[in-house]
């Protein structure tokens, strides 16, 4: 799969869950238990999708040099880690705020739902930054490639 595929994957995702928070929005005041069922079964599947991702990212290391994956190994596990911070503080919050009666909980999930999706903007402009360097590499690569040996190496 291609970088781009990925960005599009993203993009696509992001959309869904506009689709879904709008639909749940809706929903809520119609069906509380099915509404909480259907947020349960999205969770599963946003964690198989992001599964499914990760496999692909797998597979842009499988023919990189030891060198590269060692940094973007470590690099990794550093961001895996501050993700978990993250969501340990969002846990913590989150049960602080159980407290609270029932309207102010609603405030406080809809506040922290707006920070996560600030965040994650955040990080999809990166990831666009990202997107764009990987490209202007290759094509740097290939040009060099082709010009020294006459071929590319097709990836993209």
């Amino acid at each position: 799969m291609k970088i781009s595929d990925l960005f599009s994957s993203l993009a696509r995702n992001a959309q869904e869950f506009e689709k879904r928070v709008a639909e749940w929005q809706e929903d809520l005041s119609n069906r509380g238990d099915e509404m909480m069922e259907s947020a349960r079964k999205w969770r599963q599947s946003a964690e198989e999708r992001q599964k499914a991702l990760d496999e692909q990212i797998k597979g842009y290391f499988n023919d990189a040099n030891e060198q590269v994956k060692a940094q973007w190994d470590k690099a990794k596990t550093e961001w895996d880690a501050e993700v978990a911070k993250i969501k340990a503080k969002g846990e913590e919050m989150r049960q602080a705020a159980q407290n609270m009666h029932q309207e102010d909980v609603a405030d406080w999930a809809e506040a922290y739902a707006a920070n996560m999706v600030a965040y994650a903007g955040q990080v999809q402009e990166e990831a666009s930054k990202a997107v764009a360097a990987a490209t202007e590499a290759r094509a740097k690569a290939e040009a060099n490639t082709a010009g020294s040996s006459g071929t590319g190496t097709g990836k993209a």
